[in-house]
């Protein structure tokens, strides 16, 4: 069975809560020996998400704020998410990013967040997972900007459905490229076509979970178990066996997601 990684779920979600060891349990039965749940909120880092990656041996975690409450966490600043990296399974910084679709929360503040998010992911060298949607100008630009003012800094573009653009402007400043279920759908071959021409070295795959479920699933609560589907129908749009896909993109992962020890099974 192809050993893969899925990059980005939200296992503290309450979709989950009465039934977390057994989607755990499906995950590792369907080959993931790497799992990350992602913040979205700081302020319920200690209480929900930390426990969650402590409690499982395979699983680990980030530190953040979607764009979503960017404009309610204004008093996290870089140092803040550096202090609560520190912890072992901390082992990258967000999601944060521009969420243009919904505007949940002031541009200002979305902008605001994810620089100070920049700032910490320069500061530990723990990647930062970007959430982009409907923003891809204005990530593009914060991006270059951050990158020739003050330097590189690792990172993810997570569950990727922007533009051809957006993505080489990513790869171009040293990041990674995230699919999700997204990827699966029948109607996503642009984004298929995406992938396949991005350098094989640069390319993740993700749930996303409890959202956007790839087929058969579709429509269904997301899982991390799932990431297999998404993994089955990129490699074959990108020419490899899927044991090669698994292979390319858990070692994609290690490679961004340093802190993260590596399986040795």
């Amino acid at each position: 069975m192809p050993t893969l990684v899925d990059s980005h779920c939200h296992l503290d979600f309450d979709t989950f809560t009465a039934e977390l060891d057994a989607v755990v349990e499906r995950a590792r039965q369907a080959g993931l020996v790497r799992m990350v749940t992602i913040s979205t909120k700081v302020h319920l880092f200690a209480e929900r998400i930390l426990p969650i990656a402590e409690r499982f041996e395979d699983v680990f975690c980030s530190v953040g704020t979607h764009p979503h409450h960017a404009d309610t966490e204004l008093d996290i600043h870089a140092g803040d998410l550096a202090r609560l990296s520190d912890h072992p399974k901390v082992v990258a910084i967000g999601e944060a990013g521009l969420d243009y679709h919904y505007d949940n929360s002031p541009r200002e503040a979305q902008a605001e967040g994810l620089r100070r998010h920049i700032a910490a992911a320069r500061e530990t060298g723990l990647p930062l997972v970007i959430h982009a949607r409907d923003a891809d100008a204005d990530m593009a630009a914060i991006l270059t900007e951050e990158t020739e003012r003050k330097g590189p800094f690792p990172f993810v573009l997570h569950c990727f459905s922007s533009g051809r653009a957006l993505a080489e402007t990513g790869v171009k400043l040293g990041g990674y490229v995230s699919f999700s279920g997204i990827a699966a759908f029948k109607r996503s071959e642009e984004l298929r076509d995406i992938a396949r021409d991005l350098p094989r070295d640069r390319i993740l795959v993700e749930t996303d979970a409890p959202y956007l479920a790839p087929p058969p699933h579709r429509g269904q609560r997301n899982e991390p178990a799932y990431v297999a589907h998404t993994a089955a129908v990129l490699s074959e749009h990108l020419g490899m066996s899927p044991e090669e896909l698994a292979a390319q993109t858990t070692e994609n992962f290690y490679a961004l997601f340093a802190k993260v020890p590596r399986h040795d099974g």
